[in-house]
């Protein structure tokens, strides 16, 4: 396998300089017919199939002009053989028998589907991914695949598959791989990795990536409910740690203020009962509602 595929790379770009097309142009519609006439008038002996096959050749030679307008290419063969490949813009003639394939050398979009897949943890999401994309080898793209625009469709949206099912979506406070960038948070660091594994795959073609995005990222509809119900329970529980840190912090400051003034002394029944009240104050969703002894 890695054989077949070093031999369609070893398919190389060759530059062709073709002739110009003006001083053709010239000679084809001034010079060309008037050979022609003259030979008809000058000379009796030229029959009518001499002028047919020179009237054919200067119909054919109409078809070896051609244009290259900026940022486009075209790829000449001649009876399957690689001849090079133009690509300054300007008005050129080549060999009217010269097979020319224009290949656009234009940055183009491609607004991926969005695919369901499996993440790392096997959770069902919705991705999707932008590419921008040039070709950059013609003789590759022409050669190495059978339709590079289909080939990049078809890699793209593999390379998407990839990524998602070797990271996580996110990971929660509770996971083993905290650490482990993910889909969600991983960012720049997620789209140099989709951008890394694109231009590995579509080097074959001669393509270029300039530029690969997530577009689109989501759980699918069937669990997004209860994922959304699980981040928000995590979010109760880690503001409640923090919530109950904090108390504990300023119950023990409390005390400690408390007993270094003198200002009451507790015996463990009591201070066993003034951190439970604190604590609840503290901690509480509520605002207290304190019960004043007035000894009565």
């Amino acid at each position: 396998m890695q054989k077949d595929l070093q031999e369609l790379k070893n398919v190389k770009e060759k530059t062709f300089v073709p002739n110009s097309g003006y001083g053709m142009l010239f000679f084809w519609f001034l010079v060309m017919p008037a050979i022609i006439i003259g030979l008809f008038i000058h000379s009796e002996n030229v029959s009518v199939i001499s002028g047919v096959v020179l009237s054919l050749i200067w119909i054919i030679g109409l078809f070896g002009f051609i244009v290259v307008n900026p940022n486009e290419s075209f790829v000449i063969t001649l009876f399957g053989t690689y001849i090079g490949t133009v690509k300054d813009n300007g008005f050129y003639w080549v060999n009217p028998f010269y097979s020319k394939h224009k290949i656009s050398l234009r940055a183009r979009n491609l607004d991926g589907k969005t695919l369901k897949v499996n993440d790392k943890e096997g959770n069902p999401i919705e991705i999707a991914c932008v590419v921008v994309w040039k070709v950059e080898e013609t003789a590759l793209a022409a050669f190495a695949v059978e339709d590079y625009i289909h080939y990049v469709s078809v890699q793209s949206e593999a390379a998407v598959r990839h990524l998602a099912v070797t990271h996580s979506y996110d990971h929660f406070d509770d996971s083993d791989h905290s650490n482990e960038v993910t889909l969600k948070d991983g960012g720049d660091t997620i789209n140099h990795i989709l951008e890394e594994e694109l231009r590995e795959r579509l080097s074959l073609a001669g393509i270029n990536v300039i530029e690969a995005r997530i577009s689109h990222l989501a759980y699918a509809p069937e669990i997004a409910s209860a994922m959304l119900q699980r981040q928000q329970a995590m979010a109760v529980v880690a503001a409640r740690t923090k919530i109950v840190e904090g108390a504990v912090g300023m119950v023990e400051l409390a005390l400690k203020k408390l007993s270094d003034r003198d200002i009451v002394e507790f015996d463990a029944e009591t201070k066993a009962k003034m951190v439970s009240n604190l604590l609840v104050v503290l901690c509480s969703e509520r605002s207290a509602s304190p019960i004043v002894n007035t000894g009565v």
